[in-house]
């Protein structure tokens, strides 16, 4: 089929689909680490009001992601048969309900059940929007619609500081202390996500009200010749897509990302309230904004240049060699400043290797079987959620000093990196260019 100006159909439709979609799928994310990371800021008074120890604290911020595990695989095939449209609707109903309901336990016990019942609610949630975005941006235009959407992480802790102990500090009543108003609060607009999210997304272009005949045609046709380029991805079946050799190296790279990652984002609060007296938990916040904006705008420069070049392998590598030098020169320091500036890189570093990383598998894999290995990356790499977060709690614990894990998460880090350089994932070096779908 033949348009009149391609040119100008190529960015009127790249435009209204862009447009259409991040801002939801954006403000969703967002909603979702929230809702996860929020406990971080919830410790800096629920340990004390519920007995916690530093190891117990460790625990509940991590076992989110067991429940997470266990049914991250299952989410992502329930997602494939009923669309995204609904089930991720089901997904921020449910998760949204869950994580207010963390607002009324009275025990570590009930604190590690809602946690875990937390990620079980929003298992699939993430892996699911990376292959929905595959049916409506071009491989050239992928790692620029990742960042967008993983760019919510680091806006997510912009927002949720500041908002997350100015509640804690400021709301008040019904015989219910701080952290649990925010808690609860922050857990309604997941709800809301989810009834927005049935309204308005759309599966796929070819269901798309919002777009023209030739402007579904023209995006129908170019995702579809994409998959007919590359001809060095296979289809496997669900097993053998968990089990493939290459689908488990890059498990291995994302559960060190998300150790490090998220045991530095979870006790970064404490850190900051530990290395400065007579902060209020709103100054807390503000001061955890820093590291957050630096991080978001290395995400979105670094994936821009990363579709620039067409290169993803060594784009997903470097970030992590700065972040794991960046964590071990923290792991080494005691003073607030130096520590605040070099966490800011370690998370720059750690947040701009997300959206090159998840252009790997396409490189060697079909679409319908990427759907099932990003599920797969994403559910055994989230673990590594568990044992960041548990580890720098049992050093803190241990010698009284939450940095000291910062220095086993850099070591780790490293080896991430190293298996990320050199592990190929695509025969030859011009498959990179081409093969991410």
């Amino acid at each position: 089929m033949q348009y009149a100006d391609p040119s100008s159909l190529e960015k009127r439709t790249t435009r209204k689909v862009l447009w259409r979609i991040m801002p939801l799928i954006f403000s969703l994310y967002v909603i979702s680490y929230i809702d996860r990371a929020n406990i971080g800021y919830a410790a800096l008074q629920m340990n004390q009001e519920l007995a916690l120890s530093s190891r117990a604290f460790g625990f509940a911020a991590g076992v989110f992601f067991i429940g997470y595990f266990l049914f991250e695989v299952p989410s992502n095939l329930a997602l494939a048969r009923f669309g995204a449209r609904i089930w991720i609707a089901r997904i921020l109903i449910t998760w949204g309900m869950v994580a207010a309901a963390n607002a009324f336990v009275h025990s570590a016990i009930q604190l590690y059940v809602c946690r875990f019942l937390l990620g079980v609610a929003e298992a699939g949630f993430f892996p699911g929007i990376i292959i929905y975005l595959t049916y409506w941006f071009r491989a050239k235009d992928q790692a620029v619609s990742v960042a967008l959407f993983t760019a919510a992480i680091p806006v997510s802790y912009l927002i949720g500081a500041p908002l997350s102990t100015w509640i804690m500090d400021n709301v008040t009543g019904l015989g219910l202390s701080g952290w649990r108003w925010m808690l609860l609060l922050e857990g309604i607009p997941a709800i809301l996500g989810g009834v927005a999210c049935y309204l308005l997304l759309t599966n796929k272009p070819e269901d798309a009200a919002w777009l023209t005949d030739e402007e579904k045609g023209w995006l129908t046709a170019e995702i579809a010749a994409e998959r007919q380029q590359n001809p060095h991805v296979r289809t496997l079946s669900t097993w053998h897509a968990i089990c493939d050799p290459k689908v488990l190296v890059l498990s291995l790279i994302y559960f060190v990302y998300q150790a490090g990652s998220l045991g530095v984002g979870y006790w970064m609060p404490q850190i900051i309230a530990g290395s400065a007296e007579h902060l209020s938990n709103f100054q807390v916040g503000l001061i955890a904004i820093a590291p957050y904006a630096i991080a978001t705008v290395a995400m979105v420069v670094w994936s821009i240049h990363s579709d620039r070049t067409g290169e993803r392998q060594l784009h997903s590598a470097l970030p992590l060699l700065a972040a794991a030098v960046a964590l071990a020169t923290t792991g080494l320091t005691h003073s607030t400043v130096p520590a605040l500036l070099l966490i800011s890189v370690a998370l720059a570093g750690l947040y701009a290797f997300k959206s090159p990383f998840w252009s790997l598998p396409g490189l060697f894999l079909s679409r319908a079987t990427a759907a099932v290995s990003i599920a797969a990356i994403n559910s055994l790499g989230n673990l590594g959620g568990f044992v960041g977060p548990y580890l720098v709690g049992v050093v803190k614990q241990s010698t009284g000093d939450a940095l000291g894990g910062l220095l086993f998460l850099s070591g780790l880090l490293f080896c991430a990196f190293l298996l990320t350089r050199y592990v190929r994932f695509a025969p030859k070096p011009h498959a990179i260019v081409s093969g991410a779908n």
